[in-house]
């Protein structure tokens, strides 16, 4: 089966289009790539890479061997996969990206919880709020929140979220509740990383720009700020929802709250998703609780 060797290699380094992102994909180092795709060209006699400093492609042998052996290569994965499947336990590691927050508070949690259901599953997960290359990187899946962009990436909704904007009750005992976004804009609010909050208005989702005495990159700091009462923030349910519910926080304006804002996951699709992701991403839709 010494023909077979470097063929894997020198497909993902035409998938992704350079060696580290082929090196992530297959976990294993730079070096060992180009060693295996520089033993495939010396065994097929021919050039299939064309390397240059800031880049790499695929020669015109390269672009017929590809096409050639990529759908070969495909059905063997396939018939491995099959194969894992009939496994009672999965096996293998997973990596995946989530947002910090998010990831931090509902992700990690899940994760290890994964783990201790499945002890042949280990993960290695980046917790950022990047859009990161999940194919350049290797990454088998991603989380992420909001309007997805256009992409060649498969997505599979996980839960939906809500924006509330609230403030304490001690703020309301020195202001009035406001009833409308122009009353709201009268009080002190306070910002997150973007300069607008999300509003529903003639069931259409607008941003409303917002200003405010104080902006912070963290939902934690924002809520810390609420709860002080220096002002009404926005924040996705998973921040407040204890403190709602306990009165520490008040909800206003919830006819603008939008409804539809989802959480996702999303993972490359060319290649067949392995049993063990299906079955991760499956327990996230599952354990992942929708703000109702």
């Amino acid at each position: 089966m010494k023909y077979l060797e470097g063929i894997a290699e020198f497909c993902s380094v035409a998938e992704v289009g350079n060696f580290t992102g082929a090196a992530n994909k297959l976990d294993t180092s730079v070096a060992q790539i180009s060693r295996k795709v520089a033993s495939l060209e010396k065994q097929l006699g021919v050039k299939l890479l064309q390397r240059t400093t800031r880049s790499v492609s695929l020669t015109e042998a390269g672009e017929l061997y590809f096409k050639q052996v990529q759908p070969a290569l495909q059905a063997l994965e396939d018939a491995q996969l099959a194969v894992s499947a009939l496994q009672q336990s999965p096996q293998g590691l997973i990596k995946l990206t989530a947002p910090v927050a998010f990831g931090e508070a509902f992700i990690a949690p899940l994760l290890n919880t994964f783990m201790k259901m499945y002890s042949g599953i280990s993960v290695q997960c980046v917790f950022s709020n990047e859009k990161l290359d999940i194919v350049e990187m290797g990454l088998d899946l991603a989380i992420r929140i909001g309007k997805l962009q256009d992409s060649t990436l498969v997505a599979k909704k996980l839960a939906t979220r809500h924006l509330y904007i609230c403030g304490s009750p001690s703020y309301f005992e020195q202001h009035s509740v406001p009833q409308t976004l122009d009353e709201l804009k009268q009080l002190d609010l306070l910002v997150g990383s973007q300069p607008f909050w999300r509003a529903v208005i003639d069931n259409k989702v607008h941003s409303i720009p917002v200003q405010g005495r104080a902006r912070y990159n963290s939902g934690n700091a924002l809520r810390d700020a609420s709860l002080e009462g220096l002002g009404l923030t926005q924040l996705p349910g998973f921040y407040v929802r204890d403190d709602l519910a306990k009165g520490n926080l008040i909800e206003v304006l919830p006819a603008l709250k939008d409804k539809q804002e989802a959480i996702w996951a999303v993972f490359p699709s060319n290649r067949n998703v392995a049993p063990k992701i299906r079955l991760l991403v499956d327990f996230l839709a599952q354990n992942i609780v929708d703000d109702r």
